[in-house]
């Protein structure tokens, strides 16, 4: 198959980069972006710069994945989730992994500038987290195909982006920011339980032991339960932690779960799994940007 055969060369590019997970960028930094505002240091350049910086990391890490698993196995043709570029043969292994490396140069032109504003932290913020997405299903241990990916995208997807976007601003962290990157963390790694339990029959037969697979379909429905309930625990307690009653306002992205949870907890076919993936996506964004809006008010 070719990329003239179903799909226009720019077409297969945007399939690649995996636009729908670009929410995983953006929610992280609109929570840094908003608790500045709370604080008195918002800056629009340096902002502007780590949401660049967040989603070239992002679709370098997707850029990365889809090479590595379809290396190691996991992507087959009795893969039921969205497709992926190397395995349907539309872009070679090597031109993959150019595009993967451009994602990874951009992100680098982004961190030159933050480090000229904010230091060397950024440094070492923005090279843990190109390695760390290289090493989630690549490289000799890849951590991802060892039940570490919910660990992974917690830390680096919430923790270090919202405090690291933060960071930018006021060259320092606090309290306050770090437990509003918590309930970030927890809903962009929903996302992944999402992925990894549509796929547990594929990834055990490959050899990748996500957290899924270890646990088997039930428990893992369970940890999506609670991943989605922890979201909301945390982002309720934002209010006492410092900010006002305002962050009630995630209140209103709770309608949101009601899709994907119900989908997890009693369907196990990859159309439906795959809506419920796109639709936790959403909630992420949408929990991400209201938490934004309420400590920004």
């Amino acid at each position: 198959m070719t990329a003239s055969s179903d799909l226009s060369g720019l077409k297969v590019w945007v399939l690649a980069a995996r636009l729908p997970t670009l929410t995983a960028a953006v929610a992280p930094v609109a929570v840094g972006a908003g608790v500045a505002v709370h604080d008195e240091v918002f800056d629009l350049g340096p902002a502007l710069a780590a949401l660049l910086g967040a989603l070239a990391i992002q679709v370098g890490a997707n850029l990365a994945n889809d090479v590595s698993d379809f290396r190691r196995g996991a992507d087959t043709a009795e893969r039921i989730g969205p497709p992926r570029v190397t395995q349907l043969g539309l872009l070679s292994q090597r031109q993959v992994l150019t595009a993967m490396w451009g994602a990874f140069a951009v992100a680098t032109l982004a961190g030159v500038y933050l480090t000229a504003v904010a230091g060397w932290p950024v440094i070492a913020a923005g090279v843990a987290s190109i390695l760390a997405a290289i090493a989630y299903t690549g490289g000799p241990w890849p951590f991802g195909y060892r039940g570490l990916g919910e660990v992974f995208t917690f830390v680096f997807f919430g923790l270090v982006a919202v405090a690291g976007t933060y960071y930018v601003q006021a060259e320092t962290l606090s309290l306050e920011v770090l437990a509003a990157a918590v309930p970030v963390g927890f809903t962009v790694s929903a996302i992944l339980i999402v992925n990894n339990v549509r796929d547990i029959e594929t990834d055990a037969v490959a050899g990748k032991r996500t957290l899924a697979v270890m646990l088997g379909r039930r428990l893992s429905r369970w940890q999506f339960s609670v991943t989605l309930a922890l979201a909301w625990l945390t982002a309720v307690a934002l209010w006492p932690v410092g900010f006002g009653p305002q962050v009630l306002l995630a209140l209103l992205a709770l309608p949101l779960a009601i899709g994907p949870l119900r989908a997890v907890l009693r369907s196990e076919d990859g159309p439906t799994l795959n809506s419920a993936l796109r639709a936790t996506a959403r909630l992420h964004l949408a929990l991400g940007l209201l938490i934004a809006v309420g400590a920004a008010l």
